[in-house]
């Protein structure tokens, strides 16, 4: 028996090594296995648009997209995009997921990273990016901005504003049977758009009739996404149906139907409307709920692009900074520049990071970066306590039981907990009102209860959704959810609340209300309260108040200085450009959302984010377009940026929300660009500035310490000339970002106006500067260009970034503002 067991063992052990043997190798195959990544790859030829020219500045592609000689060019561009797959990487290691061939030579391929090297040295490749992702951004607006009674009223009226554009937006979709997307029958379109030519791609929840006219295309684009993550079926729709929210918020923003009933919970809040409600939508879903991809979204630029949209907006895109790369020369900025390349003006978020500095998103002078601001609507509400005092708050919801005049008990959560219930004794349980089943119903039906903040909401894992599902489920007659001392004040945005609520977001509110709340209770020995005392009633919240300081730069709008690399060095561009509302805006909603269950079941809703801000812009782009048709994108964002208000309502410099809660700056430069769009001027700015590709090429050959080959690769382009110093790119402001004793830059104005004007010339120093210009005063025709000669002189090195302006005064009343942004650093 011994003995047949060591046989057995010597014959078994065998038989286990080599098991033992291909397991191993099993496991080493299937745990070493490279993950793969999303590269993004530019190659050498020419693309189709700008195959065999030399275009040097902004207009359509030189090529018809759709001849005989384009279609062959590029069969031979996508061709040698497989051939070079093929010769350079392993068999079955790699899976396209588009080819560029249109504004962009170049591909998207799903691989491991070991084959990223062999793509580099492969011939014909100029430049290797990994995909880092793309995200979201994330009414009252148009008479803010002065809309319907100044620049509707010169394009025809609201029935009128935006016609004949297309705008497309690169985002999360659309959702088409929304009224802010519908067709009027009554009353057509009538402009031509033969210059756009789109598709509509169907899907699930999206039928070939949603592109009814106002929606004019819709596209999708998935490789990327489907390639790094499985996509969720019930959200990830493969169609244009925009299940998150967000691409119809922003859509219906810049292009939305005038005058749409805004309703949320059967209460109605006013009408919405988009900046250029008679503009056509083009759509390029590149965003899932589940994921975003860079290839994504500049395929979409790409398509976009090619189907002829006059503006596109981005509201979505990288939300950091490139690691290997310069940030003007990342694929995603390449692709806008040849966008802008093409005639299309280009809108991009300035991002979400504020209020640090140096924390925008967007980067090169050839996209418009828009920060965001409050308007001065907003929405108070207020708890009355049994002793009279008014405690204001937030919250979009309606009155208690009479109005708001009946007082009913108070009861604080932690006093309601169920004495013997099974469940842990966590803040989310017993102070947070997050699970109904800690709570004693007998307590708490009927009666307004205290939610306080605590560490649930101070990790991200507690809710306010979890606070409106317990009110509901037990019966609250309200809630409470006030602060806590130990973390301090909160930030508390208005959203729509199904029950009685309000947000108490200040400590020292939240203090008066628990002090009452003491004095009005009595406790046994044990501490349990034995007898309620305390009352409160909820009031309205859902009317809008209109008072108070406006515009206010948002906390949460990134801030300059723009840089050029992961390492923030300044770069010699202003960013962001321009401001414009983004906090509290109401807008179109998918009552899918996806990401967000507090707005589900919603048609709109009331959201803050640079997002927001970016489609003001192109919508009221697109109405300096429709006055102006001839009008490049430079010359519509040199407009935009030289007639833009720094002052708020009270007619003092423009605030902007500080670190801390409720503390404020005067803004900058660096915080508001150059001001506050303001349409109105923007159609009739007087003088232009404009400057076009090659421009744009001669500046990245002028940036300090570049390598001219980076350029090449990038974009093609060689440098054959540079400029003097970057900041004399011909941009509607000056930003030196290193000044030394003297600099002297130039700026060609062009008279855009029907009659001559004569301009006189003024200048605001900066602090550490003298700034003299010539001439000081000088008269232009119409049509004809005035050089001015700008030079800084340092008198002290201050050591940070001062700020100041030249303004242009003209006979006719333009007045023509370019901001300064200089550090001074030494006086020799």
């Amino acid at each position: 028996m011994i003995m047949a067991t060591k046989v057995d063992r010597s014959a078994s052990s065998r038989y286990y090594a080599l098991l033992i043997t291909v397991l191993v190798f099993v496991f080493v195959g299937t745990c070493c296995a490279e993950e793969r990544s999303v590269y993004l790859v530019l190659m050498e030829e020419q693309p189709v648009a700008f195959h065999g020219s030399h275009l040097s500045h902004e207009g359509r592609k030189v090529l018809p997209l759709d001849s005989e000689v384009s279609k062959a060019h590029a069969k031979q561009l996508v061709d040698s995009h497989d051939q070079l797959l093929r010769s350079n990487l392993d068999t079955g290691s790699y899976n396209k997921l588009y080819s560029f061939k249109h504004i962009v030579n170049g591909f998207s391929v799903h691989t491991a990273p070991s084959q990223e090297n062999k793509l580099k040295a492969a011939p014909g490749v100029k430049l290797v990016e990994k995909d880092r992702g793309a995200k979201l951004m994330t009414t009252y607006t148009p008479q803010f901005l002065g809309l319907p009674q100044e620049v509707w009223a010169k394009e025809g009226g609201e029935k009128k504003a935006g016609e004949g554009i297309v705008i497309g937006f690169v985002d999360t979709g659309i959702t088409p049977k929304h009224p802010s997307f519908s067709y009027d029958h009554l009353n057509p379109f009538t402009s031509n758009i033969s210059h756009f030519s789109g598709a509509c791609e169907t899907g699930p929840r999206f039928p070939s009739s949603s592109c009814n006219g106002k929606i004019v295309s819709a596209r999708y684009f998935s490789a990327g996404a489907q390639a790094i993550a499985t996509l969720n079926t019930s959200m990830d729709f493969l169609s244009p149906f925009d299940a998150a929210g967000h691409g119809s918020h922003v859509a219906s923003i810049a292009a939305g139907n005038d005058g749409v009933p805004v309703i949320v919970d059967g209460f109605y809040y006013g009408r919405a409307s988009g900046m250029a409600p008679r503009a056509r939508i083009a759509v390029y879903k590149a965003i899932y709920p589940t994921v975003g991809t860079i290839t994504d979204v500049v395929a979409a630029i790409e398509q976009a692009t090619v189907d002829g949209v006059d503006m596109l907006t981005l509201s979505v895109g990288p939300d950091e900074p490139p690691e290997d790369t310069i940030t003007f020369l990342s694929v995603f900025d390449v692709f806008m520049l040849f966008a802008r390349r093409a005639g299309v003006f280009v809108a991009q978020a300035a991002g979400n990071h504020g209020p640090d500095f140096s924390t925008v998103v967007s980067y090169s002078p050839w996209s418009v970066g828009v920060a965001a601001c409050s308007t001065d609507r907003s929405y108070p509400g207020s708890l009355l306590l049994g002793n009279g005092l008014k405690v204001g708050g937030v919250g979009l919801s309606g009155p208690t039981f009479g109005d708001g005049k009946f007082l009913c008990k108070l009861v604080l959560a932690k006093d309601a907990v169920r004495v013997n219930g099974a469940f842990p004794r966590t803040p989310a349980y017993v102070e947070e009102c997050q699970y109904p089943e800690a709570l004693d119903p007998t307590l708490v039906r009927g009666r307004i209860v205290i939610c306080v903040f605590s560490s649930g909401f101070y990790n991200g894992t507690s809710n306010i959704n979890a606070i409106i599902d317990t009110a509901r489920t037990l019966g609250f007659m309200g809630f409470a959810f006030v602060a806590n001392p130990a973390y301090g004040d909160f930030i508390a945005e208005p959203i729509p609340f199904d029950v009685s609520g309000i947000m108490i977001p200040k400590v020292a509110d939240a203090q008066i209300i628990s002090q009452y709340y003491e004095q009005n209770i009595q406790r046994d020995e044990r501490g349990f309260v034995t007898q309620y005392c305390s009352k409160a009633a909820i009031g309205e919240g859902r009317v809008a108040s209109f008072v108070g300081q406006a515009p206010t730069v948002s906390r949460f709008s990134s801030r300059g200085p723009d840089f050029v690399d992961v390492n923030r060095n300044p770069a010699d561009v202003l960013k962001p450009d321009i401001l414009a509302p983004g906090h509290q805006i109401w807008a179109a909603w998918s009552p899918h959302s996806a990401l967000d269950p507090t707005l589900n079941g919603y048609h709109f809703a009331l959201l803050s984010g640079t997002s927001m801000a970016t489609p003001h812009i192109v919508g009221i782009a697109a109405l300096i377009k429709q006055y102006n048709p001839s009008w490049t994108p430079s010359m519509i964002a040199s407009a935009i940026s030289t007639t833009a208000i720094k002052y708020d309502n009270y007619g003092e410099l423009i605030l902007a929300e500080g670190s801390n809660l409720n503390s404020h700056y005067p803004s900058t430069n660096f915080d508001r660009g150059a001001g506050l769009v303001n349409p109105d001027r923007a159609v009739d700015p007087g003088l232009i500035l404009s400057s076009d590709f090659e421009d744009h090429i001669n500046f990245l050959c002028s940036l300090p310490g570049i390598d001219w080959s980076v350029i090449n690769a990038a974009t093609g382009e060689r440098c054959n000339r540079s400029l003097s110093h970057p900041a004399n790119l011909n941009l509607p402001s000056v930003t030196i970002s290193t000044l030394r004793s003297s600099l002297t830059v130039k700026r060609s104005l062009k008279n855009v106006g029907s009659r001559p004007e004569t301009y006189t010339c003024s200048v605001i120093s900066p602090n550490g500067t003298v700034v003299n210009l010539s001439p000081t005063w000088f008269r232009i025709a119409p049509q004809e260009t005035q050089d001015i000669v700008i030079q800084f002189r340092v008198i002290q090195a201050v050591g940070e970034f001062s700020f100041g302006e030249i303004v242009l005064t003209g006979s006719l009343n333009h007045i023509v503002r370019l901001p300064l942004s200089v550090l001074p650093i030494s006086t020799s």
